[in-house]
């Protein structure tokens, strides 16, 4: 078995990791020692007593999508049965629910829908921004871009100056699942590793964050893993655009991929994995723990192992929930999951700004009341 502790030495000493120890790190049983390494790393780059979330829905405001993805159990194709497009109605219906919760922002996302240009995008931003101004649109994929691109013929980055013109604050990262063509083709006939790249480096031209994610467990294996990772870190090393890292595993049931796979990655894959991408990625601020994919017990062990945000409650959620993944948890239950891993739950906004309620404040002290009663009596 390869000694890795030279290369963790190394890591925590402030050298960067190559690719070549990656790789070694990822093919190592040792994900224990990984993972301390991780955590200090972690510790190192964010205050050490608080993770982060975020209150916020994933509005899906289409399912019609004129790609395949045979890891997708969410899409229709146009004109079938059970598609649906939502209305500007029932998009502000679902955003004053969130405002309601005390959310701050929402994320929406869609299929790639073959009649929309980028009229209908900016028509939808400006009048969710003329509606609520200081509420954060965190909108739309590379894919979809992309996907303007061939409807409207303009390139990214006036596509991305138009879109931030008309209210968007700031884009996720979906669609990245593995950045290698080899893995892509076999898998989804959407945009190229090389167009999603070049997206996200229009988005942060125009002086938009981002953030950054990877699907694993779809017939990649190592190599590929590393190599969506470089890409990341490469053009974070050219924009530093990337406010997060968010990966996860393939979620499988619904789907035709899922069909044909055989091994899926493990509970420990998935903690290994966070704890060397915390290490190579050291030029990106956040890393995210999945609980919405990997459940809220691995959720919560991934605040160990490198992870220094909670992600969201996710009101809403269509797209892996289609998938098979149902973990769901409301504000109260992530923020216990949060403060029993030995952190402070800090709600956050879309670009990591703290948000403070004095209602959530107040209900912290009440349940701590109740445990200190509850102690008490039990040791009477």
């Amino acid at each position: 078995m390869t000694n890795i502790q030279p290369i963790l030495k190394s890591v925590l000493k402030g050298n960067r990791m190559t690719a070549e120890e990656c790789a070694t790190l990822l093919e190592s049983n040792d994900f224990v020692h990984i993972g301390l390494a991780a955590d200090e790393i972690r510790m190192k780059k964010n205050p050490s007593d608080v993770v982060t979330y975020i209150i916020d829905r994933n509005i899906n405001y289409t399912n019609v999508c004129n790609v395949v993805c045979t890891f997708c159990a969410f899409y229709r194709r146009p004109g079938k049965p059970e598609t649906y497009v939502h209305s500007i109605e029932e998009i502000c219906t679902r955003i004053d629910e969130t405002i309601d919760l005390g959310g701050t922002g929402v994320l929406m996302q869609g299929g790639l829908h073959p009649d929309f240009d980028i009229e209908w995008y900016e028509d939808l931003l400006s009048t969710l921004h003329e509606k609520y101004p200081d509420f954060q649109l965190h909108c739309f994929s590379p894919p979809e871009i992309h996907n303007i691109h061939l409807i409207s013929g303009l390139d990214y980055v006036t596509i991305m100056k138009r879109l931030k013109k008309a209210g968007l604050n700031s884009m996720p990262g979906g669609g990245a699942e593995i950045l290698v063509d080899e893995v892509r083709k076999r898998v989804s006939t959407k945009c190229t590793s090389q167009e999603w790249l070049d997206v996200m480096r229009a988005v942060h031209e125009v002086d938009l964050r981002s953030t950054a994610t990877m699907m694993f467990g779809i017939g990649d294996d190592i190599s590929h893993r590393v190599e969506h990772l470089q890409k990341i870190r490469d053009l974070q090393d050219e924009t530093g655009g990337f406010t997060a890292f968010i990966p996860w595993t393939f979620q499988r049931e619904n789907t035709a991929l899922g069909r044909k796979i055989t091994e899926e990655p493990t509970g420990i894959d998935y903690l290994k994995m966070l704890s060397v991408l915390r290490l190579f990625l050291d030029n990106i601020q956040h890393i995210q723990s999945s609980w919405l994919t990997q459940g809220l017990r691995l959720g919560q062990a991934a605040l160990r192992f490198g992870a220094d945000d909670m992600g969201s409650i996710m009101i809403e959620e269509n797209v892996v929930s289609a998938a098979g993944a149902n973990t769901d948890a409301n504000e109260k239950e992530l923020r216990y999951h949060i403060r029993e891993a030995g952190f402070k739950p800090q709600q956050r906004d879309i670009l990591y700004k703290y948000i403070d309620r004095e209602d959530i404040e107040k209900t912290d002290k009440s349940d701590s009341m109740k445990l200190k009663e509850l102690s008490v009596a039990f040791a009477d």
